[in-house]
């Protein structure tokens, strides 16, 4: 049976065995009824032309995990930000694992999407900001929201700052020979409020895994979100993440993606303004080799005057890999006064490694600083020359002209525990030791 109609036969079943609000029960007959008709994307689609999904879709997916499997801290504690005390949602093979979460409800919450959508006390917010921002046309949004349940929950109210940061973890233990798994988000942070989020999907097996994930993030006034998405999985990975953003008036929203593992990585990221003197930050670091892929799709769209988004997108391609950017700044005509600006810079390492970039400025107002840019090349031969004429090694210089290269993405990250661990990821994917700390 084709995954497509294995979904559409698993939908019935889903629903009498979740106890969801009746008002749910339409949302997601409409969801599932869009992917009916729209099917996976393929690449006839325009925003879906350099990344095909038919080679992952062959595989015999496990829409729900059969069994529990338990997880020792011990055997995943490299993959949490353990220098420091966090809060942790974790899930493994798309079921809460309370043994390695540590969630709260004291000023904030910090818990289970599933807790969210069927209890009374969680009512109004479900029904004012669940799939309120996320795409009701895009046929893989639809299939999470048809499937929605598990996920995290949370909301910091006004005038909360978060006392630490929140990770939120997804293990896949290979307990199904092929595992299909779809993780829904909401968060909410209220006005002067303030969170910082680690967001991480990670297989512990060889056998392979597809992740349809959807976040909706809800920024309030004067609201500070600070997002992280850490995606260096196996081979056997893939992953699909769609995210939305709502930003009221003077709100700062940061997605950083670091992108360093996976088969197929598909980042689907969409910025909408509600407000004057919004500011949004769209910041990542690709590093890849083998026949990995990694496609940005981006979008901010500018609808209210005197806001700002910067983009800043930094690639390195080796081997077979390939690299899309497709990104988009929509500025509406009342959005005068509008800063937007984007980047894509990439490196090829190999001359068999491919980038796609297509970077895209649509403007109707008339009093604007708007501009975008794309670089692909190679490592400055000269600059190589110069560094080794000094005695470092040519390997040594070769990364240190790829940290050089990428450090300004990497300084946009504010906690200082999570950027040593990315600094060390990438000398670990350079294959070189770094002796100094960024």
């Amino acid at each position: 049976m084709e995954l497509k109609e294995k979904l559409l036969s698993s939908f019935m079943a889903f629903e009498e065995r979740i106890d969801v609000h009746s008002e749910l029960h339409d949302v997601r007959t409409a969801a599932i009824k869009n992917f009916e008709n729209k099917g996976f994307p393929t690449k006839k689609e325009e925003s879906w032309k350099y990344t095909s999904l038919n080679a992952i879709l062959k595989n015999d997916f496990t829409v729900f995990s059969k069994q529990e499997n338990a997880v020792e801290f011990n055997h995943v504690k490299k993959y949490f930000l353990h220098e420091i005390d966090t809060y942790k949602v974790v899930f493994i093979d798309g079921v809460f694992s309370s043994n390695l979460s540590s969630t709260t409800h004291e000023g904030i919450d910090v818990c289970l999407m599933s807790s969210a959508l069927t209890k009374p006390k969680y009512k109004m917010v479900i029904d004012t900001y669940f799939n309120q921002i996320a795409s009701k046309d895009e046929s893989l949004t639809s299939l999470n929201t048809a499937f929605a349940n598990e996920g995290a929950y949370i909301n910091i109210p006004k005038s909360k700052v978060a006392d630490k940061p929140v990770e939120i973890m997804y293990f896949s233990t290979g307990n199904e020979a092929a595992l299909m798994v779809q993780p829904r988000n909401l968060i909410i942070v209220g006005e002067n409020s303030h969170v910082q989020i680690i967001e991480r999907h990670q297989s512990l097996t060889e056998n392979p895994v597809l992740t349809n994930s959807v976040t909706e993030i809800f920024a309030q006034k004067r609201a500070i979100v600070d997002y992280y998405k850490i995606q260096n999985d196996t081979l056997e990975a893939n992953l699909i993440d769609n995210t939305y953003v709502s930003q009221k008036q003077e709100s700062s929203v940061s997605v950083n993606t670091f992108c360093f593992g996976g088969n197929l990585t598909r980042n689907n990221l969409n910025f909408y303004h509600f407000g004057e003197h919004i500011v949004s930050y769209l910041n990542g670091i690709t590093i890849i080799g083998e026949k990995q892929h990694v496609d940005h799709y981006t979008l901010v769209q500018h609808s209210t005057p005197n806001c700002e988004s910067h983009q800043d997108y930094k690639g390195i391609y080796s081997d077979r890999s390939t690299g899309v950017f497709n990104g988009k700044i929509f500025v509406e005509r009342e959005a005068q006064k509008t800063n937007a600006f984007q980047k894509s810079n990439n490196i090829l390492l190999s001359d068999k490694a491919t980038i796609n970039a297509k970077p895209q400025l649509e403007i109707f107002a008339d009093d604007v600083k708007c501009s975008h840019g794309c670089t692909i090349g190679q490592l400055d031969e000269t600059a190589m020359f110069y560094m080794q004429q000094r005695g470092i090694p040519k390997k040594e210089a070769k990364a240190l002209l790829m940290f050089a290269f990428s450090n300004k993405v990497i300084e946009s990250v504010k906690i200082p525990e999570l950027k040593q661990r990315i600094a060390k990821i990438i000398a670990t994917k350079l294959g070189v030791k770094m002796g100094f700390d960024l």
